[in-house]
């Protein structure tokens, strides 16, 4: 994990998220892997069966809806876009069957955002055994996602460790594209902008901490031939301080949120370099603007604590 450098610009958050309970959120509980649930979160220090119970069965079926409304300086302030994320879907068992990922695709559905934009992590992958989701089950439910200006996805890291080729067959069988390492165009004219997505920055684990990512920054940017603005898709938030000011607004996964939010000791298990940084919210470091969502799935052990499933939707412009 590295520390904020001394010539780290500092970080500012932004106002607090309005968050809301989905319409209709999700209310199965299951039980059935408690046993594990229980050998995880002791391993984060909880020492009360009943918060091991709320992190294993409770929290992870809830679903909210947290709002954002930036305002980035290279945003132009009168063009107006709503656009939703997913993020981590980690479709699979215990917490992310069928019937939750239909949760998710109709409450989606119910915001009617100008865009929806997936960030990567698309199945669920445990050490141990859980019930799998076959891909065409769940890629069915995201077919099904719509919005004026299309669903568009990038992939996570998960998604290259655990046959990415299925991953790939099956976001093409529900017809979203993938950007990578790639830009489009959108929106009508006088509102146009860029969508950027690029390359997982951790696709191939090389051993010991480190890993070759597929991610191309400068070649993705350089496709934006005009002077409208670029909304920036990345699953791992830790590309953001080589992000340029160019870049209205930045997406990102991946973090989960840190999942598990014990005090004190939370920021220690948030996947990345800079720990609890970019663990989650809107963050804005010298005028440039990222969001980073806590996801929906869970990863290592199907667990959430101080951190509920969340659907995002952002706002951008008067």
């Amino acid at each position: 994990m590295k520390p904020m450098l001394p010539d780290d610009p500092a970080p500012r958050r932004a106002a607090a998220p309005q968050r809301a309970e989905a319409p209709s959120a999700f209310t199965t509980r299951r039980l059935t892997r408690r046993r594990v649930v229980f050998g995880g979160t002791a391993f984060f220090g909880v020492s009360t069966a009943s918060t091991a119970v709320y992190a294993g069965a409770v929290e992870p079926q809830g679903l909210t809806v947290t709002r954002y409304a930036p305002a980035p300086r290279g945003w132009p302030a009168a063009r107006r876009l709503s656009i939703t994320v997913i993020a981590d879907l980690h479709a699979g068992g215990p917490d992310m069957l069928l019937m939750h990922v239909r949760q998710v695709v109709d409450t989606a559905n119910a915001l009617r955002s100008d865009l929806i934009v997936l960030l990567g992590d698309y199945v669920a992958w445990y050490d141990f055994p859980t019930e799998r989701l076959a891909p065409e089950l769940w890629s069915a439910e995201l077919a099904r996602l719509a919005a004026p200006l299309g669903v568009w996805a990038i992939l996570g890291n998960h998604d290259w460790w655990h046959h990415v080729g299925v991953v790939r067959r099956a976001l093409a069988d529900a017809h979203i594209p993938l950007l990578e390492n790639n830009a489009v165009r959108l929106g009508a004219a006088g509102r146009k902008f860029w969508l950027a997505g690029i390359g997982d920055q951790l696709a191939y684990p090389l051993g010991h901490g480190r890993f070759r990512g597929v991610d191309d920054l400068p070649g993705t940017l350089a496709q934006i031939r005009t002077a409208d603005p670029v909304v920036l898709l990345v699953h791992e938030p830790d590309i953001f301080p080589r992000v340029p000011a160019r870049v209205a607004l930045t997406l990102a996964g991946h973090t989960h949120g840190g999942q598990i939010r014990l005090p004190l000791v939370w920021p220690l298990f948030v996947p990345s370099k800079f720990g609890a940084r970019y663990a989650y919210g809107h963050v804005v470091e010298g005028g440039r603007h990222i969001i980073v969502s806590g996801g929906l799935g869970t990863s290592i052990i199907p667990a959430r604590l101080g951190v509920p499933p969340e659907i995002v939707q952002v706002r951008l412009g008067a």
